[in-house]
């Protein structure tokens, strides 16, 4: 295991994060500033001291500030949930999508939207409903898988990729019994978006994001020993199957949370992961914190390109995370530079 940490470089793990720090924050500024109404950088302390009651200030406080801290938090949730993944079966096409969590998460909205569930329980309906399907899903997968000892992580991906054909198929079946009220509502919320109006939501959506990198810190050593994979690290002390559990849960709970909220977000969780790897090498104790902060960056650069492309009118965030994640990837496989 100590071939992992013999490069270590704490002055480049800093420069690493504050480069990262800069960029996020640089991300919130401009997408602070950039919209259907321009606000200059320069005016913007001014309006939030002094400009209390102008139009402005609430587009600021009201649309665009929340707007900022969901994408960070679902960003960074999103490519924590795939680092996490991708680390532990090492495998670098892993993520929440190729096990099947967030089809579960998405059925479990679908059916909450349908079934009215949130008329009796209240918002929480959406994130608790999300987190459900999500836990499930990963239930399924790790139960149908169990009886082999040690769990083959090629036979997991495939039941993790036939339970979200499955699950995507039931969401479509849901569609079409669905009013056309409801199939408007999940239709849009299929496509991603980060226009959530509910100040608790985000609440939630932040303070769970940041938990599930806090808590993810407890197993960055374990994860850096399940790269040796599973046997060497059993030999040097890890209890692989609670390892995994435990990571499982924060990855479904960060998944479902994330998609709950916010619909379908593709690639974020795969491609944002790659680069990351590329800059600060497999040791996970710098990769979680730098993944959680260029998925943040990246998901809030995307969310103000799909607000001025075609401004006033607005894209849903998770065509252009498709769009430019995918393009992303494909540049990378073509330079031979995704590893794991």
């Amino acid at each position: 295991m100590n071939t992992l940490w013999n490069n270590n470089n704490p002055q480049q793990w800093i420069m690493i994060l504050m480069g990262l720090l800069l960029l996020t924050g640089a991300a919130g500024i401009l997408a602070l500033c950039v919209g259907s109404a321009g606000i200059p950088f320069t005016k913007i302390p001014s309006i939030l001291l002094n400009g209390e009651g102008t139009g402005s200030y609430a587009i600021i406080t009201g649309i665009r500030l929340p707007r900022i801290l969901l994408a960070m938090s679902i960003g960074g949730a999103l490519s924590l949930a795939g680092t996490l993944l991708q680390g532990m079966f090492r495998n670098p096409l892993v993520e929440p999508y190729t096990l099947g969590i967030s089809g579960g998460a998405s059925l479990g909205v679908c059916l909450n939207i349908l079934l009215g569930f949130y008329t009796h329980i209240g918002i929480i309906a959406y994130p608790l409903s999300g987190f459900i399907g999500a836990s499930l899903v990963i239930f399924l997968v790790y139960s149908l898988n169990r009886s082999n000892r040690n769990v083959q992580s090629n036979r997991m991906l495939l039941t993790g990729v036939m339970i979200s054909y499955v699950a995507s198929s039931l969401v479509m079946l849901l569609m079409a019994l669905s009013k056309t009220d409801d199939l408007q509502n999940i239709v849009l919320w299929i496509m991603g978006s980060l226009d959530e109006p509910n100040t608790v939501l985000i609440k939630i959506c932040c303070a769970g994001s940041l938990a599930g990198l806090f808590i993810s810190y407890f197993f960055c050593m374990d994860l850096n020993a399940l790269l040796l994979g599973d046997q060497e690290a059993a030999s040097l002390g890890i209890n692989t199957p609670r390892t995994k559990k435990c990571l499982f849960i924060i990855a479904s709970f960060l998944t479902g949370l994330s998609v709950s909220v916010a619909g379908i977000i593709m690639f974020v969780g795969l491609i944002v992961p790659h680069f990351v790897r590329m800059l600060t090498g497999p040791d996970h104790r710098i990769l979680l914190v730098a993944s959680f902060l260029a998925g943040a960056a990246f998901l809030t650069l995307c969310d103000v390109i799909a607000r001025v492309i075609i401004s006033p009118l607005e894209l849903p965030v998770g065509v252009i995370t498709g769009i430019w994640g995918g393009i992303m990837f494909i540049w990378a496989l073509s330079r031979k530079q995704v590893t794991l």
